[in-house]
C-alpha cells in the first residue's frame, strides 16, 4: 500500500494528488454550504426589500464571485502539486483570462443597472427602451475593449506599440469622422440631459412634428405634413428646441380693433364683456385685457388669457369659442370691427375778388 502511496507520476506521489483532491473537495464543500445557507439567506432578504442595490449584489456573487471562487479551490489544490513552471505559467494566463471575464461581466452589470435606474427615474415614454439599447451596446463595447488591453497586457504582449499605432490612426479617424463622432456627443446630451423624447411634439426654427426615434446620429421626426424629418443630432443640440410636451398650460394673447366712431361708454364695456366671455370656458383663464392703443385706423385691445392644456386643439377650440361670443355680443351691441379705411377731408376755400 505504502508503495502505491509513494508511486510517482508527473513528478508528484499518488499521496499528493490525493492530498490536493481533498483540498478541491474541502473547498467545494464550503462552497456548497455557503450557497445553500448564508446565500439562500441572502436572496431572500434581498427578494423582501424594496431597493435593487441588494438584488443586484446578489446577482453579482452568484454569477461572477461564486465561479471565481470555485477557479481560486481549484487553483489552490494544484498549488499543492510539484507542476511544471510552463503548467504555471497556462494556468496563469488562464486565471487572468478568467478574472478578467468575470470582472468585466460585474462591471457591465453594474453599469447596466445604474443607467437602467437613471433613465426608469427620468423618462416620459416608451421610447426610452430604444435609447437605453444603444447607449448599452456602446458602452459595453468600450468596457469590453479596456478589457481586452488589459488582458493581452497582462498576457505579455507587448501592447504599447499597438496602442500607439491605435492612437495615431485614432487621430486620423477623428479628423475623418468629426461630423459623427460630434453626432455621437450630441446623442449623450440628448439621453442624459432629455430636452425631448419619443412622441413629444417639438419645434425647431421653421420645422416642427412629433419625435418618432433618436438613433446614434440621427433624429427622425414625422412632420404635421406627414413626411419624415431626418435631423442630425448636432443640429438639434445646436438649435432652440421648443417641446410642447413639456408645456403644462399654453398662454394666448389676441388683439381686437374697433372703429373711432365707437362711443367710450361702449369701449369700457368692451374688457367686461370680454373677459365674461372667456371666463364661461371650462379650460380658459382670464389673465387680462386693456385699451392698448390707438391704431392708424382702429382703437386696439389687447387681451391675454390661459389654457390650462397643452392640447392645440383645446386650444383652438377655446379660441373659436371666444371669436363667435365676441362677434355676436358686438353685433348686439352695434359695435363695428376696424379694418384698413381711409378718410378724406376736403376744405374749400372761396376767394372773393373785387
Amino acid at each position: 500500500m505504502k508503495e502505491v502511496l509513494h508511486y510517482s507520476f508527473l513528478g508528484n506521489t499518488i499521496t499528493n494528488y490525493l492530498s490536493a483532491t481533498a483540498v478541491f473537495i474541502c473547498g467545494v464543500a464550503v462552497i456548497y454550504v455557503f450557497k445553500k445557507y448564508i446565500l439562500s439567506w441572502l436572496k431572500k432578504s434581498a427578494g423582501e426589500t424594496s431597493t435593487v442595490i441588494d438584488d443586484l449584489l446578489v446577482s453579482a456573487i452568484e454569477k461572477s464571485l461564486l465561479p471565481l471562487i470555485y477557479f481560486g479551490v481549484f487553483y489552490i489544490a494544484l498549488q499543492t502539486l510539484d507542476l511544471s513552471s510552463g503548467f504555471n505559467q497556462v494556468l496563469e494566463k488562464i486565471a487572468i483570462a478568467l478574472i478578467t471575464l468575470l470582472v468585466v461581466r460585474a462591471v457591465i452589470s453594474i453599469v447596466n443597472h445604474i443607467i437602467q435606474s437613471y433613465l426608469n427615474k427620468t423618462a416620459d415614454s416608451g421610447g426610452g427602451d430604444k435609447q437605453l439599447k444603444g447607449i448599452l451596446s456602446l458602452i459595453n463595447f468600450i468596457i469590453w475593449a479596456m478589457a481586452l488591453v488589459f488582458l493581452l497586457d497582462n498576457l505579455g504582449v507587448k501592447i504599447s506599440a499597438v496602442v500607439a499605432g491605435l492612437g495615431i490612426g485614432g487621430i486620423a479617424v477623428a479628423l475623418a469622422a468629426q461630423a459623427v463622432l460630434g453626432d455621437l456627443f450630441s446623442y449623450f446630451v440628448i439621453f442624459f440631459d432629455k430636452p425631448f423624447e419619443v412622441g413629444d411634439f417639438i419645434i425647431i426654427g421653421d420645422k416642427m412634428g412629433v419625435v418618432e426615434y433618436i438613433g446614434v446620429k440621427t433624429t427622425r421626426i414625422r412632420a404635421i405634413g406627414g413626411e419624415q424629418l431626418i435631423l442630425s443630432n448636432t443640429d438639434l443640440t445646436n438649435s432652440r428646441v421648443h417641446n410642447f410636451k413639456k408645456m403644462e398650460r399654453r398662454r394666448v394673447v389676441f388683439n381686437l380693433g374697433v372703429t373711432y366712431q365707437t362711443p367710450a361708454v361702449k369701449l369700457r364695456s368692451i374688457p367686461k364683456m370680454v373677459k365674461e366671455t372667456i371666463e364661461k370656458l371650462d379650460d380658459a383663464i382670464f389673465d387680462r385685457g386693456h385699451f392698448a392703443s390707438y391704431g392708424d385706423f382702429s382703437l386696439n385691445f389687447e387681451f391675454v388669457y390661459y389654457v390650462t392644456c397643452a392640447d392645440y386643439n383645446k386650444y383652438m377650440d377655446a379660441q373659436q369659442n371666444i371669436n363667435m361670443a365676441i362677434y355676436e355680443m358686438f353685433e348686439k351691441e352695434g359695435i363695428e370691427f376696424a379694418y384698413p379705411t381711409q378718410t378724406i377731408f376736403i376744405s374749400k376755400n372761396e376767394n372773393v375778388k373785387n
